[in-house]
Order: C-alpha cells, then structure tokens, then sequence
C-alpha cells in the first residue's frame, strides 16, 4: 500500500505546524453498544458496562467502567492540538497597521453577544460557523478578511444577579466572558482574537460617551418628562421585559406608568433618511418592511376641534387631532384623548372626574403593548366634555380611552366609526352614532361592519363653511379638506411619524455613566470636557434600588458630588446611565481599530473596511438594535467620522434551531394513555412525554408502538431550559468533535430556515467525516492507531477523476457565495462516494478536496493538509477553482447496430473515432456475442449518433442466430 511519510515540521513562518505528530490513535471495539445514555441529550453511548462476577456465579459489584469512546477519526486530539496552533501562530490576526490596502477586503460580522451565565446552546453556532465559513473562504481567495469578536457585556441579567447574590457584576460578566471564549474557541472559528473588545471596559466605553456628548452638541440629546414602569413595592423603575400582565416579573407586585425625567435622542430628526436609505441595503424585505413599519411615516392632516362649555359655546381652547384620513372628516361623531393628554384634566366635567380618576389611574398599569392590542375590549370613559366639528358645526363627544397613545400623533384623534374597526367597536359598546361618508367602489361590498377602505364620499357638504366633497373620490376629498382647513385656519398638512424618539437612559446600575453633570441651584446641564472621558463607574457594594426611584449610583455620594471643571462651582453628576443599547450601536467600527486611543477610528482605517460585507444575527435585532445603529452611524457620517451612509451592507438572519421533537401523549382520569388529540379535545392538559424509543411512525403520524391506536403530538420547541430541550455545544463537541458540529449545523438545512435538532443527525456527518479521513489516511491498524501520512500516490489523476474533483470545486464554491452551505455540503459527499471507487487517490485531487472542506471542517483539513507534507497552515492557500474544460460532460450513449438492428449502447467520448468506439464495441458483454469471431463486412459510424455494422452474412456463424 501506498503512502507518504510524515515530514518532521518546524515552525519557519506564523503559518507553520507545530513539531512532529505523532501516531494518532482510536480504540475500535467490534460491536460497540448502542443503547440510550441516562443524559437528557440522549447520545449514544459507546462504551461497555464491565461487571465483576464472585467466584460462584454471583454479582459482587458492578463497575460502570466506560472503556474509550469508539471514534471515527482521532476528532479529540487533532481538534486541541490545531487550535494550540492557530491561538500559539495567532493564525487569523488581521494586521492593524501594516496591511497592504491594494487587496480586496472583506468585513464578516456576527452580531456580538451578551455572555450570559448559561453560556452557549447549539442554536449560537449556527450563525458564528456561517460566518466563519464565509471569512475562510475568502481569505483563501485572497482577501484581507476582518472576522473579529466581542462581548455586549452591560446588562440587566447581570445587575439582578449582583442584587440577589451581593456578586459585582463585573465579577459575574468576567467570568461569563470566559466560558463563552473557551467555548467559541473550542469551536474552531477563526476570530481574530487580537481585536477582542467588551462593552463594559473605560477603554471602549470612553468613545460611547464621546458619542454622546455629540449627540448633546447637536440636540439630539435632550431631557424630558415621560411615562416609565414604576414599581411602588420594588422602589424601582422595570424595563418593559420585566413587566407581565400589569405587574413585575420579581415578585408579582403592581406596575404604574409614571413620568419621570428621562434623557432622549431625537431618532426622529432622521425618520425619512432612515426611511429612504433602506432601498439600497441588501437586507431581507421582512427586516425592511419592518423597519419602514416600525418608523411609520405617514401623510395626513392636523385638524383643530374647538373645545365647547356646558352652555355649548366656544372656550379659547381647542384639541388638535392627527388624521391620515381628513376625508373622512364628516363621519367624525367623537373624539377621543389619551389618559395621559396634557388638556385631560381642563376638559373633565364635575360630574365625571371620578370616573376619568379612576380610569386613567387603571391604564397606567398597561404597557404601550397591552392598550393598542387590536384583539383586546376596547374601554373608555366620557370626560363630560364636547368639541365643534369644524366640517359640519356639530357638538361631539370628548372621551378618554386607552388605545389612543399619548406619544403618537398629538394623542387624540377623530373618531370615525362608520371607518375605523377600533372605533366601530367602541361606539357599538358606548352607543354613539355612526354615520357613513364614503361608499366603496364595488357596489357588492355590504356596510354591515366598519368600511376602513377609500371610494366615493357621501354625506359631506356643509355650505355654512363653503366646504363640499360629495361625489369625490377619497383622495380627491382629502386633498380639498386639507387646502379647506388651511385657508380657513382649521388645520395643516402633516406628515407623521410612529417612530418615537429614543428613550436613553435606565435607573440601574450596570451601564455607561452620563458624561454630564447638573449645576447646584442652577440645576444648568453641563457636559464634561471630552478630555475628562471616560468618565469612569464608581464601585458599589449595594446595587439595589433605592426605593425612592433614584437609580442606584445615587448612593456612591462621594463619586455623584463634583466640581465643574470650568467654573469650579459644585454639581452633581448624573445617575442614571446607558441603555444596553449603547454599546452595541457602533461596535462594528471599533473593531476596525480596537486599540486607538486618541479617536473612535482612524478615518483611513475606516475607509478600507466600511462598511460591514456580511453581518449574521437573529431576526429578533430587526428593528431596535439595527436602527438604533443606523441611527448612529448616520449621525457619525454627518460629523465626518465614518464615510459610509449605512453601517451593514448584507444582512443575514439565520434560523432558529428547535429542539429534539417531542412525542406527547394523554392520560385520563383513570391513569390510562390516550391520544393527544383527544386529550386536547377534552381540555384535559396532562399531557405527558414519550420516549422516541417507544415511538413509531404510521402514515402522517406517530403512534404508540405498543399500542398503534395512540396517536402522538410530535413538536419541536425554541430550546429553553424549562422545557429540559437545551443541547449545550461542549457535549456535542466532546462526543462528536468541533467539525461534527460544525458541518450538522450548516447541514441542517437553509442557513435562513429554522429547523430541528437530531442526535441522529449528527452521526450522519461524523460518518461522513470518518469516512473522509479513511479515504486519505486509510483505515485503523490493530490496535486502533492510524499510520503516519496517508495513502495517496504522486500519480497524474484521470480525466474522470478530475471531471469529479472541478464538479465539486464549482458546485461548493458556488453555494458558498450564496450561502447555501448544506448543497455544498451534499456536493463533497457526493464527491467522497465517488472517490471510494477509486483504485488509487492521486495526491493533488485529495489536496484539491482538502481545501475544498476546510472552510467546513478546518481541524480536520489542517491535519490532512499536514499529513500530506505541508510546512504551512491551509488558512492562506489558495481556495480551488474548477477549470471549465472538466465540467463539460463529453460523454454520450452511442447506439450501436449489427446488420441495422440495434443490439446495446456503449459509452463513448464525443470524440470517440470509430476505431476506438468499435473497439469498445467489442469488448461490451451484451454486443461482444454479435462480434465474436465474425467478419466485418463494412461499419457505418456517425460520431456521437451511431455505430452501424455490417456482418458478412455468407460468413455468419449459427451460434449466433
């Protein structure tokens, strides 16, 4: 047999192997047991119960001593060993100073995660190997490739974690740091680690104030007065995530909306660039509709109602309402306010300010959320109050209601319920009128319900105002409703926004200080000089809230009583700090010069690598975290400090990984299984688990196989540990290996598509990967170790081995630019099933299929790579590219005659001549009987159609016929 013999490898460049390697061995054990571990993960365990038997028969104990795992492939040496390696040779540093700027670059991000305490699940992988694949890739093609990582490190989880324990949070988000580097290292990927940066470090934090105090010069920061989550038994204020169903999460106690001085950034001044500059970004349309749904912009009118007293006259005071419909204004038979509308308290009468008391105090305790829930009752109380129609003169009704917001529009609005489902509604519950202005166009539609649609306008004429839009068409209508109202001085042309001005600042602890502070007496904002960042977080024994509504930093006296640098006079600092937010809003650009002490980036850095190529990360960031981005970066490229208008060309949202399905079954009142359907129809909720050894499937479902008349609820779920579904990576990698993982992930299916974990399915790539490294290295000796080298032969490959080898090179390649890593992934399976029919392996198809996997499974190809006699890492080599002369299939099916009966085909080369297609003829096993031992008398040969000939009959053996 035929093979290499290791090459004894030094280290000559930062690309170079380690030492020899030695003899990599694998304990095979003949029939390894397959039965089910107790673990929850439900692996299968490989060793072998022993069990020590006394000398009569008799069990005296028994050891559950597992003997070494049965391994495909050596997985748990070569995977530490290379990943010593590239940490050792810092393999993937991205030069920061000295990097040649001719060359393409390519900027790979994932979206950098909050090291959370219970660390990775394998749905995180998905994304970080996608993007990992796509920076291997390119840096074999030739690019400088940025793929670095970091930690969104302030945050909630860790701040309630440090108020119950006493634990500093920076003490636990170190820690948490930790475990989530080790296990990303384990992984493989190829971060470079020199640019590791973390939210919660002075040195990064510093350029998040710096941004602020931008932002404050050009008033787009500014303090205000708005609702928040106030907890009266806590003493704090929630963040919206931390309030269910009207109460806290921690404790189950009441939550009022409460205002608050709060600081804002004013998101809004940048509504209609954020709006517009989405057409140009590569981002999927959901997360684009979102965004442009999220912002809101719409067109209408602002309509003023003049306020009337109980004598029905006007008062010098009127309510301005927000409509996106001003045609409609005739059908408008209320009005309604927001509970919290600043002209609340001037409009209630005597008689109902203890209802309208009552109720405004019941809708603080509802989110945003919970009030404009479409599904939801709508409720309301009279004010006791009436307004002037402006369009027909007539006295209306002035409600409150909750679904009416005070932060969108003006916080009142016209109601018009013959045309809105949400006041067709309450005017049914509270009996007010209804009246129809606009008729539908398709006469079949029956006004039984609410008509939200445009058509021709009805019922609107009043000649008293000189305002007459009967017979319009709805815009047609509008228009004239709104040159009406802004000749006579009702109302204005508006465009208007959902967007709301960001809401920056939390009464916690763990975030970025405010870098301003507060003049005593004067109370004057001053922000601090920029050479006085980063205004550093004081240490603190007690994070807990203060009960007052104070944030906790309140309690650091001596750090909160300061100077003012200029004037000298005393101020205090301010408390409240960051939103986790804002870290994460300009991360992106540190990366590209982590280490830059004077500015945020260097601007020529800045221009090479902006804007992010690839950007991976969960469709939950959709909205907030990318616009809020957007937002910054904008406002950035305004003061010159970045050179692009967006932040993230290409973004990609990967799919969720559910968990392992579950099989469900029902049990009656008498203890007895049923069918899960049947349980769901008796609303009986017992449902309880069976195990997938227990289950079998008949037709489209599951059942019971000891009882097939059972049928089974089979689900997958978001992995959580409630539902006792979570994986954890470090037990996939230490059963499978890194590359196993890895390779499953992108396997799976559709990086975008959500799909389900299957141990099975594991095992189905592990044996692929067994498979590949029996190819190259060949199989195990005796004793379980693998000979050094491998089992290629310096021979010129085949046409047909080469036609194999560019197929895959196209077909991966090809998938790798779109993203579609499970075809590539089919292609060099399919490749691998060629390749064992194959007499030898010549040595460069096998280095060509190395480094096709590599991007895949990159422990693997290293060792390969090594093992074919290479003194550098693969990172740099060159990625293959197929030659178009191979992928052209030139072979035909040539029909072949004998004296014009068509007797068999043979497969030939289009070039074929006729010489070599008889030949071939000749030697086939069905045709060769026609030609054995007969005289020719002519052939008859069109290339690529047919192969015709003609036997001397006089000649023809009898045998034959």
């Amino acid at each position: 047999m035929l093979h290499t013999h290791h090459h004894l490898l030094l280290f000559p460049s930062p690309f170079s192997f380690p030492s020899a390697t030695k003899t990599l061995r694998s304990p095979t054990f003949p029939t390894p047991s397959i039965a089910r571990a107790s673990s929850p993960l439900r692996f299968r365990n490989r060793g072998r119960t022993i069990t020590n038997s006394a000398p009569n028969g008799g069990v005296t104990e028994t050891e559950q001593r597992k003997q070494p795992l049965y391994r495909a492939y050596p997985f748990h040496e070569i995977e530490p060993k290379w990943q010593r390696f590239w940490e050792h040779n810092r393999t993937f540093r991205t030069p920061d100073d000295d990097i040649d700027t001719k060359k393409p670059k390519y900027y790979v991000l994932d979206m950098f995660p909050y090291p959370s305490g219970a660390g990775l699940h394998v749905g995180h992988p998905l994304g970080y190997t996608a993007t990992d694949i796509l920076a291997r890739y390119k840096r074999m093609q030739g690019y400088n490739v940025l793929h670095p990582m970091g930690w969104d490190a302030f945050g909630l989880p860790a701040e309630q974690y440090a108020i119950e324990t006493g634990t500093h949070p920076k003490l636990t988000t170190m820690r948490n740091i930790n475990r989530f580097r080790a296990q990303l290292k384990s992984l493989g990927f190829s971060y470079d680690w020199d640019r590791e940066i973390s939210t919660i470090e002075p040195d990064y934090y510093k350029w998040t104030q710096w941004i602020f105090l931008q932002l404050l010069k050009r008033g787009l920061a500014y303090q205000a007065e708005v609702p928040v989550n106030w907890c009266p038994a806590l003493g704090t204020v929630l963040a919206n995530e931390e309030v269910i169903d009207g109460v806290s999460e921690r404790g189950g106690h009441p939550v009022i909306r409460k205002p608050m001085r709060q600081w804002m950034l004013k998101i809004t001044a940048y509504a209609d660039r954020l709006l517009e500059d989405l057409d140009d970004l590569d981002w999927p349309e959901s997360v684009k509709e979102m965004q442009r749904n999220w912002i809101g912009k719409s067109e209408g009118a602002e309509m003023k109602f003049c306020i009337l007293d109980s004598d029905g006259k006007e008062r010098d005071m009127e309510i301005i309402v927000y409509t996106t419909r001003p045609d409609t204004i005739f059908g408008a038979t209320y009005l309604v306010v927001a509970p919290e509308h600043s002209l609340l308290s001037s409009l209630v009468s005597t008689a109902q300010s203890k209802d309208v008391e009552d109720y405004v105090e019941l809708a603080s305790r509802k989110s945003d959320l919970e009030r404009t829930e479409l599904q939801k009752e709508k409720t309301g109380v009279f004010t006791g109050c009436y307004a002037k129609n402006p369009a027909n003169g007539e006295a209306i009704p002035i409600w409150v209601a909750d679904y009416v917001l005070g932060s969108y529009g003006t916080g009142a609005i016209m109601a018009v319920p013959a045309h809105d489902s949400r006041d067709y509604e309450f005017a049914l519950k509270y009996n007010v009128p209804i009246r129809w202005v606009v008729m539908p166009d398709d006469k079949s539609i029956e006004l039984e319900k609410a008509f939200p649609g445009e058509g021709v306008i009805v019922n609107s004429s009043n000649t008293l105002v000189v305002l007459d839009i009967n017979g319009l068409s709805s815009k047609e209508a509008a228009s004239k409703v709104v040159e009406w109202a802004e000749k006579s001085g009702n109302g204005k042309r508006k465009v208007n926004y959902k967007l709301r001005d960001w809401l920056f600042a939390r009464q916690r602890y763990w975030g970025e200080p405010i870098p301003v502070i507060f003049l005593d007496g004067s109370g004057e904002t001053v922000p601090l000089r920029e050479t006085e960042l980063p205004l550093i977080l004081p240490e603190l024994d007690d994070f807990s809230p203060t009960g007052t509504g104070e944030p906790p930093l309140s309690k650091a006296v001596s750090w909160v009583k300061t100077t003012d640098s200029i004037s000298g006079r005393p101020a205090t600092r301010e408390t409240n700090t960051m939103p986790q937010w804002a870290g994460s809003c300009w991360y992106y650009l540190r990366f590209m010069d982590p280490h830059n002490s004077r500015e945020l980036v260097d601007k020529t850095k800045e221009r090479y690598w902006g804007p992010v190529d690839v950007y991976v990360g969960g469709a939950e960031h959709a909205v907030l975290h990318l616009l809020y981005a957007r937002f910054w970066h904008k406002v950035l490229f305004d003061i010159g400090v970045v050179s692009t208008k967006e932040p993230f060309q290409c973004v990609i949202n990967q799919g969720i990984i559910l968990g392992e399905v579950q099989y469900m079954a029902g049990r009656n009142q008498d203890g007895n299984l049923i069918s899960a359907d049947l349980a769901d129809m008796l609303n009986e909720h017992n449902l309880e688990r069976i195990p997938e050894e227990k289950v079998m499937k008949s037709g489209d479902s599951f059942v019971l196989k000891e009882n097939p008349g059972i049928r089974l609820f089979a689900r997958s779920h978001k992995m959580s540990k409630s539902r006792g579904n979570v994986v954890n990576p470090d037990d996939v990698v230490s059963e499978y290996g890194a590359d196993s993982l890895r390779l499953y992930e992108m396997f799976m299916g559709p990086l975008r598509d959500s799909k389900q974990w299957s141990t099975s399915g594991i095992e189905g790539v592990h044996r692929f990967l067994g498979r590949t490294w029996r190819l190259i290295v060949g199989s195990p000796l005796p004793d379980g170790s693998f000979t050094d080298g491998t089992i290629t032969v310096d021979e010129e490959p085949t046409i047909e081995q080469l036609r194999s080898l560019h197929k895959c090179i196209a077909k991966v390649t090809e998938e790798i630019e779109g993203t579609r890593f499970n075809t590539g992934i089919s292609a060099m399976m399919e490749f691998l099933n060629v390749a064992y029919k194959w007499d030898i392996n010549p040595r460069s198809v096998i280095e060509e299929f190395v480094l096709l996997l590599s991007p895949y499974a990159p422990h693997m190809a290293e060792e390969l790579w090594s093992r074919l006699g290479h003194t550098r890492s693969l990172a740099y080599e060159p990625f293959p590219k197929e030659n178009p002369a191979y992928l052209k299939d030139s072979m035909v099916i040539l029909p072949v005659q004998i004296n014009g009966k068509t007797r068999g085909t043979i497969q030939v080369e289009e070039t074929c001549t006729e010489e070599d297609a008889f030949e071939l003829a000749s030697k086939d096993e069905k045709l060769s009987k026609y030609l054995h031992g007969q005289s020719v008398k002519k052939r008859i040969y069109v290339p690529g159609k047919i192969l015709n000939v003609v036997l001397d009959r006089k000649n023809i053996k009898v045998a034959i016929q």
